[in-house]
């Protein structure tokens, strides 16, 4: 692996009070060959180590800044510093001091550390336990690797010589879980799994007993990753993204949720061994806050690597499946997923972006009766004004992670096409907690053909049939007062009073209470998928979810004309995964022109206009109409 460092010095605008900032370019650790385990180690050594290191210092204020996360041909790190660094901007300003390597960032900061976790490279779970640790006790997270060259050689045994406060492996190298007897530190059997022993080890001494925040964890992939690197690209490890919640001082955990086969990191377990260790960690949590809190989960399954029958992943289930029973567990919990899922997963100084001065508000404006009359959308007495005219509107997603919100706006956003046509641009606002700055820099740089909408499902993504009694899995009174306190304010902050999807999942659909849930925090319409096709719930306008779309534009024309045409109600709803404006300015185009009448309309007066038609049409507010011709 190549270990020299790039320089970047960029001359910052005059006006910022505060130090330097710490620049450490990690890119090195993107460039290695992955048919060599010592080049794969050092990768993943590297970057585990500086995201450990990154959410300690990063806790209290914004230090230390990296560069890591490439996508489209670009450092997307570089990208947002340059655009907080713009003049008037955050970081405007600001300095910055290069640091040239690893064992100087670490004296740079040796104050704020106490130490090294060193891990066990035979027992993968033993790095995620590491990441938790060094949150809680502020420590480095070290693979043991004795070996000449090693990161564990070069700043342990020798370099500035760490001392290693927390051990996961024995001193001598052999493992401190071994999957029999009982689990190290306590009473406890052993379940016969050396990962699953390990992770309740951590519940009984860090979960159990409130050493760790247990509003947040992280659902990221272990060491495990070393032995298939090349399964997606090279910074799917996704270790930079454990620094918000080593900030946080979150607990880290990768389990399968299937009770029905044993995982491929793991084929010696019981079946359901994984399931029941998941079951316990979230159920722990959930203790530690009497139920009054949400879970916070960052991360994703690992679907390319474990879990699945995807490629080599060694399971039975397909991705969307497992995911959808992931999405169906954590639910039972009170828990929710801010989705870094595979492909966009990498994203790095969330521990960073946490500082920023978000405003109080970020309000948007809903159209009046009187404007959608003197559009001639609407007649004087409330009846739409159709005049052979069908409604659609686009759902413009997934915006549910930081991650994918961070790296595909520059393309997305930036786009020249943005701005051509009324799109509804869903993004969960719970990621203002990592993506923040993402999140400001659209409002501030919107067009006003830009509407802001929550994606899948809320203030994160979980299934809200779930939260609902009686609650599968956990058997826990229901959450719904729990989910509607945390959706309130931060929709509130974000304006936003549209939920563009709720994605049901294998959970039960929203019942009366759901619904009055969901009219709490997101009263101008929510489009869920197990629902009548029109329902008016309250004042509440509730529109089943209709169809996905694909990549082909041309082809997405088509399904949309298609479509309409065997709907007999005039209100409809697509959906899109990561595309360009122009992309969808060429669907719209195509649409238009194989049928003039579908017309494409902006969020308010599209929910306005339905809400509308449903107070004027009984049996379609109570949900008793067949919209299929």
């Amino acid at each position: 692996m190549m270990l020299s460092h790039a320089v970047l010095m960029t001359a910052g605008m005059l006006g910022y009070a505060a130090g330097p900032i710490t620049m450490y370019d990690l890119r090195y650790a993107l460039r290695f060959n992955a048919q060599n385990p010592q080049e794969v180690a050092a990768a993943w050594d590297h970057v585990h180590a500086v995201a450990t290191l990154q959410g300690i210092v990063n806790r209290q204020e914004a230090s230390l800044y990296v560069l890591f996360v490439e996508s489209g041909g670009r450092c997307v790190d570089q990208y947002w510093l340059g655009r907080m660094s713009e003049p008037g901007q955050w970081l405007a300003g600001r300095k910055r001091a290069m640091v040239p390597n690893l064992a100087a960032l670490i004296d740079r900061y040796k104050k704020s550390i106490k130490g090294a976790v060193v891990y066990d490279p035979a027992v993968p779970a033993t790095s995620n336990l590491a990441s938790t640790i060094a949150g809680v006790e502020n420590l480095i997270a070290v693979r043991y690797d004795p070996s000449p060259g090693s990161l564990y050689n070069q700043i342990i045994a020798s370099g500035p010589r760490l001392p290693v406060v927390k051990r996961l492996v024995n001193e001598d190298g052999s493992r401190m879980f071994t999957g029999q007897g009982t689990i190290p530190g306590t009473d406890r059997p052993s379940t016969g799994s050396a990962k699953c022993d390990a992770y309740l080890w951590l519940k009984h001494h860090y979960i159990d007993t409130g050493k760790v925040e247990p509003g947040y964890a992280g659902y990221y992939i272990d060491s495990f990753w070393q032995t298939c690197p090349t399964v997606a690209g090279p910074n799917q490890h996704t270790l930079t993204n454990h620094d918000f919640f080593v900030a946080k001082k979150a607990f880290f955990f990768d389990l399968s949720v299937w009770a029905d086969e044993t995982p491929i990191d793991d084929r010696g377990q019981k079946p359901g061994t994984d399931l029941e260790t998941f079951k316990a960690l979230v159920r722990s949590a959930y203790e530690r806050t009497n139920g009054r809190q949400m879970l916070h989960i960052g991360g994703f399954t690992p679907w390319a690597f474990k879990y699945t029958n995807a490629g080599k992943a060694g399971g039975k289930h397909e991705p969307v499946p497992t995911e959808w029973e992931t999405a169906k567990l954590i639910g039972a919990y009170n828990a929710f997923i801010d989705a870094d899922a595979i492909g966009l997963a990498a994203m790095a100084n969330a521990s960073f972006y946490a500082h920023f001065p978000l405003k109080k508000e970020y309000p948007q404006q809903w159209v009046t009766k009187q404007q959608l009359i003197s559009r001639g959308l609407l007649k004087p007495d409330g009846q739409v004004s159709f005049d052979g005219r069908q409604f659609m509107i686009f759902y413009v997603g997934d915006y549910d992670s930081a991650a994918w919100l961070y790296q595909f706006t520059p393309s997305a956003w930036d786009h020249p096409a943005r701005g051509r046509i009324p799109l509804m641009w869903c993004i969960s606002p719970v990621l203002e907690s990592r993506a923040g700055v993402v999140m400001d820099y659209l409002r501030r740089t919107a067009t006003p053909n830009d509407y802001f909408a929550a994606a899948d499902n809320g203030a994160g993504y979980l299934n809200p049939g779930m939260l609902q009694e009686p609650r599968e899995f956990s058997g826990l009174p229901s959450g719904l007062d729990v989910w509607a306190e945390h959706c309130q304010p931060i929709y509130a902050r974000w304006g936003v009073t549209i939920t563009g999807f709720i994605i049901d999942g294998y959970a039960p659909g929203l019942n009366k209470d759901g619904l009055d849930c969901y009219a709490r925090f997101s009263p101008n319409g929510i489009v869920p998928q197990k629902v009548p096709a029109t329902l008016l719930h309250g004042d509440m306008p509730v529109l089943r979810a209709s169809y996905d779309l694909g990549d082909n534009a041309e082809q997405a024309a088509r399904v949309i004309v298609e479509r309409v045409g065997r709907r007999s109600v005039p209100f409809h709803w697509f959906r899109a995964i990561l595309k360009s404006p122009d992309w969808y300015s060429e669907v719209y185009s195509r649409t238009r022109a194989a049928n003039p009448k579908i017309e494409l309309l902006d969020a308010p007066t599209y929910f306005e206009l339905y809400r509308a038609w449903l107070k004027s049409n009984p049996q379609a507010a109570a949900g008793k109409i067949d919209c299929e011709r």
